[in-house]
């Protein structure tokens, strides 16, 4: 599950839905996890609840246009159904019944054996949840009907699934098609032939959070898409590959970067990779940009790294229901995730089957 930032004195996980501007003396003395430039649309994105209607007026009324040069047409919300039950036995994250606003919390998730396994256990689960999930996408399905089988799925062992609730988010899994970067509602929209879908799956075992995500092809896709699926694929296992105790956290970003710039790609500058296990979003913050961040991974440490890219614009916009961010002139965003752990030898995927 992607995280994100605003310019402002604490670091907070965009899965708040609730990111508010707050003017600082400098800007270069805080994290730049949210680019923006004054008097821009995205900036928008930073105001509080209060004020999305307004960037929703302002700059969504477009969805209801096709895109120049595409029988494309933009994406617009659907019908959200009920929160679905979780059976009572099933043990929740402290955040869902706690009306504290989640963050990103301080200090990195490095853990002992028993921790290690545990880890395993919920990004083998998170994994299988994903490859179910995958198996569903086709024309005429509706993305809400991929929430009942994630969700079904995850309670039928055991485990809870993370979005459910997460700072009042109200499905148990992310769905995220063609312009939307990240964070989408599952609700009554049939998929069609030509789309992609990222599908963004954590799942609460035992007290840990196994988080992955992958951007699956809807019928026949043409080539511009399947390109862009297939290089955000690419940066990640790249960004994987050059991570081992030791390596700067500012090497993914540089990894991921260099990669996208050979196919003109743009990366998503606002949502960030994040530590995951006992909580769901903790340190460090994964830029998946070139940047000069300080810091060095350590053995036993686990985090999620998680690159979008755009064919187009990098700047985002979120919808009036808080949640869901799309790009700024409704160009294709895909997206790619996984948990790894840091091992002596450099880094295991937890989350694949």
């Amino acid at each position: 599950m992607v995280a994100g930032c605003a310019i402002q004195p604490r670091i907070i996980s965009s899965f708040l839905g609730d990111c508010r501007f707050f003017q600082t003396t400098s800007i270069d003395d805080l994290p730049r996890l949210f680019r923006y430039t004054r008097g821009r649309n995205h900036v928008a994105m930073l105001t509080s609840r209060t004020f999305s209607g307004l960037t929703n007026l302002l700059f969504n009324r477009r969805t209801i246009e096709e895109l120049p040069n595409s029988k494309r047409k933009r994406l617009r919300p659907g019908k959200v159904s009920p929160r679905r039950p979780v059976p009572a036995h099933i043990p929740r994250p402290p955040y869902v019944n706690s009306k504290k606003p989640p963050g990103i919390a301080s200090g990195p998730e490095v853990h002992d054996k028993k921790g290690i396994e545990c880890m395993r256990a919920s990004g083998k689960l998170a994994a299988q949840v994903l490859q179910n999930a995958g198996t569903l996408v086709k024309p005429g399905i509706t993305t809400d009907e991929i929430d009942q089988a994630v969700h079904q799925m995850i309670i039928d062992n055991g485990a809870y699934p993370s979005p459910l609730g997460y700072g009042g988010f109200p499905k148990s899994v992310c769905t995220s098609v063609n312009e939307c970067i990240c964070h989408g509602i599952p609700d009554s929209r049939v998929l069609e032939d030509g789309d992609i879908v990222n599908i963004d799956v954590t799942v609460y075992l035992n007290g840990y959070h196994g988080d992955t995500s992958a951007t699956y092809f809807v019928g026949d896709v043409d080539e511009e898409a399947r390109n862009l699926v297939k290089v955000t694929k690419e940066c990640l296992n790249n960004a994987i590959s050059i991570c081992a105790p030791g390596v700067e956290f500012n090497k993914i970003g540089k990894t991921i970067h260099d990669r996208a710039d050979k196919h003109h790609y743009g990366v998503v500058q606002q949502f960030v990779g994040h530590g995951v296990g006992r909580v769901f979003h903790s340190d460090p913050v994964i830029l998946h940009y070139r940047n000069n961040g300080r810091g060095r991974m350590v053995l036993n440490q686990t985090f999620t790294i998680e690159p979008m890219l755009t064919i187009g614009s990098i700047n985002p916009i979120m919808w009036d229901d808080n949640w869901t961010v799309v790009t700024e002139d409704g160009s294709l965003s895909a997206q790619f995730e996984h948990t790894i752990l840091i091992t002596e030898n450099g880094a295991e995927i937890l989350t694949q089957c």
